[in-house]
C-alpha cells in the first residue's frame, strides 16, 4: 500500500528457484515464473540446461498467493518434476529467443492494462500508477527494439 492507503500495481511476474534436477543424464535448473491474472496467482515451470537454454512446461500451477504457487512447485515429487520436464521438452520451439521475448512483451501489456485499470477505479495511486505506466511503457519499447534481432534466429542443435 502507498501512503495514501491505495494499493501499487504488482510486477507483471516473479522468477522463484526451485531446485535442480537430472534427466536422462543433463541438469536442469527449475524456476517458477510466477504471474498474476487478475482472479489468482499461476505459476509455469521453467527448465534451463547448463547451456542456458530454457524450457517452458506449459501446465499452470495456480496459488492464492505467488509463494503458495512457488510452495506448490516446491512439494513435487521427482516424478511429477521428471514428467513436467518431459513435457517441456518435447513442445520446444525452434525460435526460443523471439517467443521469450514476445512472451515477455505480453506480460508486460497485461502489467500495463491492470495498471491503468488500477488508476481509473482509484485502487492505485496516481503519481506511483502514471510514473509505473511510463516505465512499464519504456520497457515495452526496450522489448520492440530487440526483436528485430531475434526474428528468424533458430535455436542451435545440441550435438
Amino acid at each position: 500500500m502507498s501512503s495514501s492507503g491505495r494499493k501499487s500495481a504488482q510486477p507483471a511476474s516473479s522468477d522463484h528457484q526451485i531446485r535442480a534436477i537430472t534427466l536422462d543424464g543433463q541438469k536442469y535448473s527449475v524456476s517458477l515464473r510466477v504471474t498474476h491474472d487478475g482472479v489468482e496467482y499461476l505459476g509455469r515451470l521453467r527448465f534451463t540446461d547448463t547451456s542456458g537454454m530454457t524450457y517452458q512446461d506449459h501446465g499452470a500451477i495456480p496459488g492464492s498467493t505467488a509463494l503458495d504457487a512457488v510452495r506448490r512447485a516446491t512439494e513435487f515429487g521427482e516424478s511429477e518434476m521428471a514428467q513436467r520436464c518431459y513435457r517441456a521438452l518435447s513442445e520446444k520451439r525452434r525460435f526460443t529467443r523471439l517467443r521469450s521475448a514476445t512472451d515477455e512483451m505480453i506480460n508486460k501489456i497485461k502489467h500495463l492494462n491492470r495498471v491503468a485499470i488500477g488508476l481509473e477505479k482509484g485502487m492505485i495511486d496516481q503519481t506511483s500508477g502514471k510514473r509505473e505506466l511510463d516505465q512499464v511503457q519504456a520497457e515495452l519499447l526496450q522489448i520492440v527494439r530487440t526483436l528485430r534481432v531475434h526474428a528468424g534466429v533458430e535455436d542451435e542443435e545440441k550435438k
